[in-house]
């Protein structure tokens, strides 16, 4: 019995040394093991550089253009309106006059001295021009021509300013004085509407609109003729947002045979180029770490990748990001499994897929 107990106690004494021994060699066999890096397959793309001024399309409508109201430039009794409401006017016809008697007087009295003084002046110009006045007489001269003319045109002008004069093709709209009635200068007269243009309204959010001094462009696509684009005119945007936190801006459109208002259309804003450089890459190369957004830059030579740090401009409809960076046009960047990687690892780039092998299935 004794017997058969030490013959145990012996088993096991040699299968805990075996036990010892394999796992001793087993050890020492992953110690002296060189640990390979295999280099993750990756896809990869090309910055493209970005310096195209961004567009921004906006829905409006055409409406009917607004009254323009016209006024004299100088004030005086009216001597007669040669017009009627809803009356049709070309451009250069004249709609009112003023009684031109006070400012023909003033004319004619400054036509004559401006006559005297510039022959005077002409010709001690001359004279001083052969060497026979002094310097102090041309310069009085010259002085004189210049106030005396001055004088002229200011006159003239004033006489001519008694005329007022429709300044496009319209109709007009309204008359708010009649003969003889007396107006100031820059008051209301006659209200026109211009026959030439419609007027179209959009409405602008207000991440546009803070940018409205790099307006560039303007142009609306009609429902009624997709095919053409029509070329507008901004007139202004008022500068308090409505209730819905949108900004009005005004265009003034060229009318044409298919138009009417109350057609809608789509408004079309181009943005001045940015000044700074910027990239682009696919969406599917942007990773964020930190709260900040990165790309994986490769680096051909090490057959490595380095963390370059990213602003997003915006999105676009082709799944491209602006970015601003310091990445350059032409560099390499991963587009695919970015989220997988980590700064400083070796990556062997996917071969690209011959021609011959239409969608990748061989």
């Amino acid at each position: 019995m004794r017997k058969n107990r030490n013959e145990l106690s012996t088993g096991k004494y040699w299968l805990w040394l075996l036990s010892t021994a394999l796992l001793w060699t087993l050890g020492a066999c992953r110690h002296n093991t060189t640990r390979t890096d295999i280099p993750q397959l990756v896809k990869v793309a090309q910055v493209e550089g970005y310096s195209e001024g961004r567009t921004a399309t906006y829905p409006g409508k055409i409406q009917a253009a607004s009254s323009v109201k016209l006024a004299f430039r100088v004030a005086g009794p009216i001597r007669k309106v040669y017009v009627s409401e809803g009356q049709a006017v070309k451009k250069g016809q004249i709609l009112a006059e003023l009684d031109p008697r006070d400012y023909q007087i003033q004319f004619n009295a400054t036509q004559a001295e401006y006559t005297q003084v510039k022959g005077e002046a002409d010709r001690i110009i001359e004279l001083y021009q052969r060497g026979s006045v002094s310097v102090n007489d041309y310069d009085k001269a010259v002085a004189a021509r210049k106030r005396v003319t001055a004088l002229y045109n200011a006159h003239r002008n004033a006489l001519n300013d008694t005329r007022l004069k429709a300044p496009f093709d319209g109709y007009i709209q309204s008359k708010y004085f009649s003969a003889p009635e007396i107006v100031d200068q820059g008051t209301p007269v006659i209200a026109m509407i211009n026959d030439d243009y419609f007027e179209v309204e959009a409405n602008i959010p207000s991440r546009d609109f803070i940018h409205r001094e790099d307006f560039a462009t303007f142009y609306a696509v009609a429902d009624a003729c997709p095919d053409s684009i029509l070329s507008l005119e901004l007139l202004d945007i008022t500068p308090a947002a409505n209730y819905n936190q949108l900004f009005t801006a005004r265009f003034r459109l060229k009318r044409n045979a298919v138009l009417a208002p109350g057609m809608s259309v789509a408004v079309t804003i181009g943005f001045k180029p940015l000044a700074e450089a910027l990239g682009m890459v696919p969406v599917s190369a942007l990773f964020q770490r930190e709260g900040s957004s990165f790309v994986w830059l490769y680096d051909s030579r090490q057959e490595t990748i380095e963390r370059v740090p990213v602003e997003i401009q915006r999105l676009t409809k082709d799944g491209a990001a602006i970015v601003k960076s310091s990445l350059k046009e032409g560099q390499t960047v991963i587009a695919a499994g970015v989220n997988d990687l980590k700064e400083g690892q070796k990556v062997k780039l996917l071969p690209p897929i011959p021609a011959s092998n239409v969608g990748g299935l061989l």
